[in-house]
């Protein structure tokens, strides 16, 4: 039987105590056929991404182990960050990896959102892939109003939760469970404190205000640095590239006399997407992911 593996990565809504992003993380650590791959918190976004990868049910598992922990820990009540949120958990997608599928992806979704429900009381959201009605695809559109605005928004007819009652958990909010395949989550700095520059910019490339099919963007003020960021997810790499996307915020800031002064991936991101902007900027011929090394190192 051939080794299944996904990649899930949660994104809790703790990035300024260290302490308890350790104790959230740690469920993640030394679990028989689970990786901890990587966890970057955001003092500014408050919240941290996490990334593991592995056997389906040893992750899932781990995972609903991490998010108990992050429901004693965080009360959203007193939660202020730059990143929209509803959750104390907010996001858990499923990526398939090596010999899974989408709908397997999706199976996991749906198993883990009925767990999160009966065991910890969380009214969990079907996304993407996942998603069982098209109003809940779009991850923004089950998040819109946040936390504060979810103890109204779940008593609605067309809000109800997919598990769970129609009632947000007092202190962990609600959590949006889904499949997807992997996504660049990549945000742009510019040389500004002006947030509606960094707002304009982010709705002429998200595909919502008419730019690029694949990127939901947003502007936001990064406060300790004094700058701003584009920040946006790239939903799928293989038809919008990072560098049409980085190029193209650098010709609109230049309509307000800002500059980009550099870029940043959060989380893991795939070979291939840095395959295809490397061939870009080098104008490489006929480079593909067949010539790196680490490519012919795989099994």
């Amino acid at each position: 039987m051939q080794n299944k593996i996904v990649e899930c990565v949660p994104n809790f809504s703790e990035g300024r105590d260290l302490d308890k992003i350790e104790k959230i993380v740690e469920p993640l650590r030394g679990k028989e056929d689970v990786k901890l791959l990587n966890y970057e918190a955001d003092k500014d976004y408050n919240r941290v991404v996490v990334t593991v990868m592995g056997e389906p049910e040893a992750v899932k598992n781990a995972v609903i182990e991490a998010v108990g922990v992050a429901t004693e820990l965080i009360d959203l009540n007193h939660h202020e960050g730059q990143h929209s949120r509803m959750g104390a958990t907010d996001v858990i997608p499923f990526i398939p990896i090596k010999n899974m599928t989408t709908d397997e992806c999706v199976k996991l979704a749906n198993e883990t959102g009925k767990e999160l429900a009966d065991k910890y009381d969380i009214p969990v959201f079907l996304y993407e892939d996942a998603a069982v009605t098209p109003n809940r695809v779009n991850l923004a559109k089950i998040r819109k109003g946040q936390f504060e605005g979810m103890k109204d928004k779940i008593k609605q007819q067309e809000w109800k939760p997919d598990f769970g009652k129609a009632e947000i958990h007092k202190t962990a909010g609600a959590t949006a469970v889904g499949a997807r395949m992997p996504l660049v989550a990549y945000n742009i700095d510019l040389d500004t404190q002006n947030i509606d520059i960094a707002n304009k910019i982010s709705k002429c490339i998200r595909h919502s205000s008419g730019g690029f099919r694949y990127i939901k963007a947003g502007g936001v003020k990064v406060e300790e640095r004094g700058i701003t960021q584009v920040t946006m997810n790239i939903t799928n790499y293989t038809k919008t590239s990072i560098y049409r996307v980085f190029e193209t915020v650098k010709m609109e800031a230049k309509r307000y006399g800002v500059n980009v002064l550099g870029s940043e991936i959060v989380g893991l991101v795939p070979m291939e997407a840095l395959v295809d902007t490397a061939s870009y900027y080098l104008g490489l011929y006929g480079f593909s992911m067949d010539k790196v090394i680490e490519t012919n190192l795989m099994e």
